[in-house]
């Protein structure tokens, strides 16, 4: 399957920069997945279309402010890090820029937001073939206290900041109200539109949610560069579940109620799970490069609440995945068909953007609720 099937062009003022002023405030285009229509509405009516029994399940992991600015001691030159994963408190794999130059041995300084100096300081160990770099850090015994003083929120690459007052912004609203997990290094963006009322609203309608963790790495945001999808390298991210989401999970397919994913992250711990599982979830925690594409099934899922991906990406191809299992080109083409509308209609794209939910009829007919 070629990777360009699954471009498309994107108005460049389309791509949210920043949230809106609450967090319910984004519009939700509805596609049902069986009758192929399209609705649009506004986050709150999401209540119209969940029904009494359904469980959302949550991704719980937190962003911590992963980048981090430095100077080589030696030559004063300015770097940029981005924390990727821990090996131990003080020693971490990351992206360094500009890191071509960038030679096991290197001293770095790390410097605060303002550019003024700090007790953190950090030397190059070793460089793998994919040009990350491995840092050991000195200068403090409370590494993570230092990060969340002097890091700053990784926003996305496609999201530009010119002061520090909506960078401040940021350490709030890029981060889910219900995030608790420490460990990634971007926003697991569909739960950005919850608040704790608005769950607290649909519980007491009888939709009760769940939480899994997956630390989502800044490999969510590459895009697929070979030409056939069956080439392409998953990146991998680590996750997490408990023994109480695996229960209730379990038990609601037991029961025939729906599961709604919020996120693709969701998606990929349950299917990776699941999939291990004969259709279970276990309890545990691991790592996964699990790569969900037409003409993929998604099993453990019944509807999907997303943002709007980018072009060419793995979560584009999951999305267009579920919308039509085990039939392609026809999921690819329902959501294409769907962004084509979402554009013409002035959404808001990528991870500040504007929510999708991708759904159908409900495993047991029950009246609709309204929040």
């Amino acid at each position: 399957m070629l990777t360009g099937a699954f471009d498309y062009p994107l108005p460049e003022e389309l791509i949210a920069q920043h949230p809106t002023p609450e967090r319910t405030g984004s519009r939700l285009l509805v596609l049902d997945r069986e009758t192929h229509r399209l609705a649009h509405h506004s986050f709150p009516d999401l209540g119209h279309f969940l029904h009494p029994g359904d469980l959302l399940v949550l991704n719980d992991s937190r962003v911590i402010p992963a980048r981090l600015r430095a100077k080589k001691t030696d030559t004063g030159g300015a770097i940029e890090l981005l924390l990727l994963e821990e090996n131990s408190p003080m020693d971490w794999w990351v992206l360094l820029r500009p890191g071509k130059r960038v030679r096991p041995g290197t001293r770095l300084a790390i410097l605060a937001p303002d550019g003024s100096a700090t007790d953190l300081a950090a030397v190059v160990l070793e460089k793998n073939e994919e040009g990350r770099c491995r840092l050991r850090f000195s200068g403090t015994d409370r590494f993570h206290d230092a990060v969340e003083r002097w890091g700053e929120i990784p926003l996305p690459p496609y999201m530009h900041r010119d002061n520090a007052e909506s960078r401040l912004d940021d350490r709030e609203r890029y981060q889910t109200v219900f995030a608790r997990q420490k460990g990634s290094v971007a926003a697991p963006t569909a739960g950005l539109h919850f608040t704790q009322d608005f769950l607290q609203s649909l519980a007491g309608r009888g939709i009760d949610h769940c939480c899994v963790t997956l630390h989502v790495g800044y490999g969510t945001f590459a895009p697929v560069k070979t030409e056939n999808i069956d080439e392409h390298t998953m990146h991998e991210e680590r996750y997490e579940l408990s023994e109480s989401t695996c229960d209730t999970v379990n038990r609601a397919r037991a029961e025939g109620r729906r599961i709604i994913a919020v996120g693709t992250t969701s998606v990929r711990v349950l299917e990776t799970v699941g999939r291990a599982n004969d259709g279970r979830l276990v309890p545990g925690r691991g790592r996964t490069r699990i790569f969900i594409h037409p003409p993929q099934t998604v099993s453990m899922v019944d509807a999907l609440l997303t943002n709007f991906h980018l072009p060419r990406s793995t979560l584009l191809m999951l999305v267009s995945a579920f919308a039509a299992p085990g039939r392609h080109p026809q999921g690819r083409d329902l959501i294409l068909n769907a962004y084509a509308a979402a554009i013409e209609q002035r959404y808001r794209f990528f991870s500040y953007g504007d929510a999708m939910l991708i759904t159908g009829r409900p495993t047991v007919p029950t009246p609709a609720l309204s929040i």
